[in-house]
């Protein structure tokens, strides 16, 4: 029998620190393809830090991330943006450029040195943008959207880039409800389809929802993670958030409010 495949991304004994705090303690996770993982916490738990850890933009204090079974370090940067994609919390367009240019920026990765995106590319932007709904937008000046519509722009250049691990960093900010449903729903699909998707999230209810897996950073080096209905409960939460998180049942699973009380010890 040929030997079991690597996980697709992997972390052993990974340790975030900032001055002063240990964020993150001997993190060890390896998560296979047809993974969507929620990574939950507090503002300021680690999130974006451990995200950056896994895309090799930043070094651990500790440990180390295998992509592939193969350490993230030994690779070169365009070899590791093949395979892999972030998307930040936050994008700044320095330069004017239309929508669909924006987008074929994450085809760069799979083009030569001073080699022009080709028809090719083009039709794969295009079909990233038909999938987060900005088809007709293709030729707009990308300073003419909206914070939504800019959001949705940097998720199709993700899409674009066609890796097999992906990173969103808070993929709903500025998005109304739908357009979240809509997107999360993209990536689920990628997912199904043996990708790996690791998003920061904020809503719990979303990782209810879309997450197979769910890994809760507490911000003060301890870590969670198992399968999101075993992980996602009112004490968990209510420890993880500070506050009381109550669950409601509704439609065979539960969803959860916080109420606002201190958390009972």
């Amino acid at each position: 029998m040929p030997p079991p495949a690597a996980p697709a991304l992997s972390c052993y004994d990974l340790s975030i620190r900032v001055p002063g705090r240990t964020l993150v303690d001997a993190l060890e996770l390896e998560i296979d393809k047809g993974s969507f993982v929620a990574v939950l916490g507090k503002n300021g738990a680690g999130k974006t830090l451990t995200m950056h850890a896994f895309a090799g933009l930043r070094e651990p204090q500790e440990g180390s991330v295998e992509l592939g079974g193969e350490p993230l370090d030994s690779l070169k940067r365009q070899q590791v943006a093949r395979r892999l994609a972030l998307l930040p919390q936050h994008v700044e367009d320095v330069f004017p450029s239309t929508v669909l240019d924006t987008v074929l920026i994450g085809r760069h990765p799979h083009i030569g040195p001073f080699a022009l995106e080709s028809e090719v590319d083009r039709q794969v932007a295009l079909r990233s943008l038909q999938q987060v709904g900005l088809a007709e937008l293709a030729g707009r000046d990308i300073g003419t959207l909206s914070g939504g519509e800019r959001r949705r722009v940097a998720i199709a250049q993700v899409l674009a880039q066609d890796p097999g691990v992906y990173l969103l960093d808070e993929p709903t900010n500025h998005l109304d409800p739908q357009h979240q449903l809509d997107v999360l729903e993209v990536f689920a699909d990628k997912a199904r389809n043996d990708a790996t998707v690791i998003a920061n999230l904020h809503d719990v209810n979303l990782a209810v929802r879309f997450a197979t897996i769910c890994l809760l950073l507490y911000g003060d080096g301890r870590w969670t993670s198992g399968d999101t209905r075993s992980v996602l409960d009112e004490r968990r939460l209510s420890e993880l958030y500070g506050t009381n998180m109550e669950a409601v049942r509704w439609r065979n699973c539960d969803i959860f409010m916080a109420t606002g009380r201190a958390p009972v010890s």
